[in-house]
């Protein structure tokens, strides 16, 4: 299970401020794709070594004043029930309003651990002013100054000394998730994989209490489901439905090793898909596009190219990641999305022998090699690959910090030219030889 923190509080407290300071210190979580990073309200974030996850609450509220308030305090629920740790945010400048009282009561009632984070502390003055806090009855206050980031590291300090340490599972058989917004056909698409015979499933109990394990070993395949759909839905303001699929959605993924994103054919590829598929492409999972309904486009002998096509250009830069074309209802193909879900697993655990690595690689290398920077020639000598979950690979050079990112993506396009990667991130390396 992953560890996530959830920043609640009323609007224009700051929320948003802390999130990018936190998650935007690590420049590879910085997205440039346009239309990303407007509506992106979740983040992978670091601090001391442990990795976690970021939601910012205040971008799921919708703006309609009358449902306004009841919304908040919706997501607050739900945070307090995803969450492993909250950030209950408040501003120095106002003081405690009502609304403030009432989040803080939702808070007291919950066994999570929360922090109390007062915004916009600048002076010694307000300092003082911030000690009003502490009549919320929730422990300790933080100070911070979310602009200029002083305080963020004391608080988090404290707060990863609330993380789980998330073991590392001996279960060797593949895990496969499938995410993807609500009603897309997510649970029926399990349903119809696993039938109706219920004694092939055997749900071990999950190490999470929220996601449901399930065993699957039908037909030559085994591997384990990892399904969070449709579990205990309280949602009542239809606006938090999203958010509160976010939450599941991060959890599902950060445990799998395979991600099957499940769009709908007459939706197309949305921002909250695009979104969900670069947070798999971080964590290094494997990934499969369903595109699911497909039986109720109209189509013709061109059809499936140019969806294929519109899906990659918006995934850019990476596109080999398999798409396949199915019909939960009428059992369409489900079984080919299985295999080539499996396929993408073995391709993220293939390990290619150095020798054959250089065999390829460098000749290649030699007849495009690097620019030349300042007059200055870059050699590549030699290339293995790292040992790890998903494929890194080193390059060893005379000059690694003359290597620009396009020629990375050359290198990239070639190893997956070579040796299928097909459906699996891969991270290179340049290192000084």
């Amino acid at each position: 299970m992953s560890n996530i923190i959830a920043i609640v509080g009323r609007p224009n407290v700051g929320k948003s401020t802390l999130f990018n300071r936190l998650t935007e210190s690590r420049k590879a979580i910085v997205d440039d794709f346009s239309g990303v990073t407007r509506d992106r309200h979740y983040g992978k974030a670091e601090w001391t070594n442990r990795e976690f996850t970021v939601i910012d609450t205040g971008g799921y509220v919708a703006n309609s004043e009358d449902v306004f308030e009841a919304a908040i305090r919706e997501q607050v629920v739900i945070a307090i029930e995803e969450a492993s740790v909250l950030v209950f945010m408040v501003d120095v400048t106002t003081g405690i309003t009502d609304l403030d009282d009432e989040i803080a009561q939702l808070l007291r009632r919950s066994k999570k651990p929360v922090f109390v984070v007062v915004n916009k502390v600048d002076n010694h003055q307000l300092e003082n002013d911030a000690t009003v806090f502490y009549g919320f009855g929730l422990g300790e206050i933080y100070t911070i100054s979310s602009m200029t980031g002083s305080g963020t590291g004391e608080l988090l300090d404290q707060v990863i000394t609330h993380f789980e340490d998330i073991p590392e599972e001996e279960n060797a058989l593949p895990k496969i998730t499938i995410v993807g917004r609500p009603n897309v056909g997510k649970s029926s698409l399990i349903n119809a994989l696993i039938g109706k015979e219920r004694n092939i499933v055997t749900p071990i109990a999950g190490t999470t209490r929220d996601s449901i394990h399930i065993h699957y070993n039908q037909f030559g395949h085994e591997f384990m489901f990892i399904d969070t759909a449709g579990l205990r839905k309280k949602t009542k303001v239809k606006e938090n439905i999203e958010f509160y699929s976010v939450m599941r959605t991060i959890k599902a993924l950060e445990e799998a090793d395979v991600v099957m994103l499940m769009i709908d054919a007459e939706d197309g590829l949305e921002s909250q898909d695009v979104n969900i598929f670069h947070l798999a492409e971080k964590n290094k999972k494997g990934i499969v596009v369903l595109v699911n309904k497909w039986d109720l486009i109209e189509k013709n002998n061109k059809t499936i190219k140019e969806f294929e096509d519109q899906i990659r250009t918006k995934l850019q830069p990476f596109t080999d990641v398999p798409i396949v074309f199915i019909s939960v209802l009428n059992k369409q193909r489900i079984f080919k999305a299985i295999e080539v879900a499996l396929d993408v697993q073995k391709n993220r655990s293939k390990k290619i022998p150095t020798s054959k690595l250089n065999d390829v690689m460098l000749p290649i290398i030699e007849a495009y090699p690097p620019p030349a920077l300042k007059g200055k020639y870059i050699k590549i000598k030699y290339i293995t690959q790292i040992n790890a979950t998903s494929p890194m690979f080193a390059f060893f050079c005379n000059l690694p910090q003359y290597i620009k990112e396009p020629y990375k993506r050359f290198v990239e396009n070639k190893l997956r030219e070579h040796f299928d990667f097909s459906g699996v991130p891969i991270q290179i390396y340049f290192r000084q030889k």
